[in-house]
């Protein structure tokens, strides 16, 4: 594989590095298995130093660090902002927090020859964090954040198109004063990425990225027999009830399928539209869509993205004319998009049934599937029609019967009268082709550790 900075905006190549080696590979591998030994025993205070250290260098340089944001996969430079203030806003909740997050657990028992029984968190050791380029720092330190404050060491496979944010993670927290080895990145080459996750130094592997990717990572990890987590693709059910505020319905749709050029796992990206209000959505988004601005994403008043790549942008086009061949109409709407970059045209695909090829596929840019249901119960049903199972959104005036509705959606996360959101303090974490695990919050830094049970018997005690 190759790591090169391509612009999206422009398609220039700006940079390439050379893959690691096998012999760089092991000497990272031996680096964060020393690191581990001393971090493990590092106390919470100087772990939680390092931390908000951390957090400040990412708010003092927030636009420095935004503007690379940008360059290497395209995103608004007001979302590229966004991204580094949620990625610091997650680096301090852990180093708030502390110890807080793992405290030994004494457990109660019955019988006094039992002994004096408690659970101690312990670190695993050297986790092989792979990450996507939707959110090239955001995904990094979900991961990161929590292991590195329970004393676990890291290892970084980032995604090939942003190559300088992976390296530039790595300078964060050597600045933050993080021992030598502790966060290492790698340009990893996918023929050494098993060989990696075989070494016995390495206890688990944390990853966020496609099916295909997940099902390839999950299956080294299983023959390993090493702990894994994955946070795989998504393809987010927007139902919108009859009662709906449809203004703010509409703004939060327009809003929840277009951020980061429609490049996220929670995107909105089938909306689920009862039939009595069908025809005002409909209206109202179109135009919400068609006012969106494509252009240099460095622009403040740009509001729509060109894509990762242009290889991403063309992969897409091909998903919706075969959508379009299963029988569904494709509606672009809005400016037409600049001929230069990965950008693409905003599209509604409405005529989506079961039978059509494409209908349980993710879309993963601005492309919006709208289907009309007639009522609440048939909505669920086409909500829960899906192999995925990451987050999900209920639109009501009813709160009450939004949480009903929500509790009936077979997915990891729904939010009433919101599009799925990302927040420091919300634990993250899907069902079904969506994944497995949890990140974020106490949820997530459990993942990587032994809960190991020590129980003090009492010499004397009867048998």
């Amino acid at each position: 594989m190759t790591y090169q900075t391509i612009n999206p905006y422009t398609n220039e190549v700006l940079a390439t590095f050379p893959d690691a080696t096998k012999q760089e590979v092991d000497s990272a591998i031996s680096a964060a298995h020393e690191a581990f030994q001393v971090w493990r025993e590092t106390t919470f205070e100087v772990r939680t130093a390092v931390l908000s250290k951390a957090a400040e260098l990412l708010r003092a340089d927030r636009r420095r660090y935004a503007e690379l944001l940008t360059l290497e996969m395209g995103k608004v430079i007001a979302e590229a902002e966004a991204e580094v203030d949620l990625s610091a806003d997650i680096v301090q909740y852990y180093a708030d927090r502390g110890e807080s997050l793992l405290e030994t657990v004494k457990v109660p028992v019955a019988l006094a020859a039992e002994g004096d029984v408690e659970i101690v968190n312990e670190p695993l050791g050297v986790l092989l964090s792979v990450e996507p380029w939707n959110f090239p720092f955001y995904q990094v330190v979900r991961v990161a954040a929590p292991q590195l404050l329970a004393g676990n060491t890291i290892l970084l496979k980032h995604a090939s198109n942003v190559p300088q944010a992976a390296a530039v993670f790595e300078d964060l927290f050597e600045r933050a004063g993080l021992p030598a080895g502790a966060f290492k990145n790698l340009y990893l080459p996918h023929d050494l990425t098993e060989y990696v996750i075989n070494d016995p130094r390495v206890r688990g592997v944390a990853l966020t990225g496609s099916e295909e990717a997940g099902a390839v990572i999950a299956g080294y990890a299983a023959k390993a027999i090493k702990k894994s987590t994955l946070e795989l693709g998504g393809s987010d059910a927007f139902v919108v009830l009859a009662d709906a505020d449809m203004d703010k319905t509409v703004e939060w749709a327009v809003f929840g399928r277009h951020w980061n050029a429609g490049q996220v796992c929670v995107s909105a990206k089938r909306m689920i539209i009862v039939d009595e209000i069908f025809d005002e959505f409909m209206q109202k988004y179109r135009d919400g869509v068609a006012a969106l601005t494509m252009g240099d994403p460095m622009d403040p008043t740009t509001t729509l993205a060109p894509m990762s790549s242009q290889g991403a942008a063309d992969n897409l086009a091909q998903q919706v004319a075969r959508a379009v061949t299963g029988g569904a109409t494709a509606e672009t709407l809005g400016a037409k998009a600049p001929t230069e970059g990965a950008f693409f045209q905003p599209t509604v695909l409405t005529g989506m049934i079961p039978t059509n090829p494409s209908y349980y596929e993710e879309f993963f840019g601005p492309v919006s599937i709208v289907i009309r249901v007639k009522d609440e119960a048939e909505a669920i049903a086409v909500a829960n029609d899906s192999p995925f199972g990451l987050g999900g959104s209920v639109f009501t005036k009813d709160t009450v019967r939004g949480k009903k509705v929500a509790r009936q959606i077979e997915t990891g996360m729904v939010y009433v009268n919101h599009p799925t959101m990302v927040k420091a303090d919300i634990p993250f974490g899907g069902v079904k082709h969506s994944g497995y695990g949890h990140e974020l919050t106490n949820l997530g830094i459990q993942e990587f550790i032994n809960k190991k049970v020590i129980d003090v018997v009492d010499i004397n005690a009867a048998f």
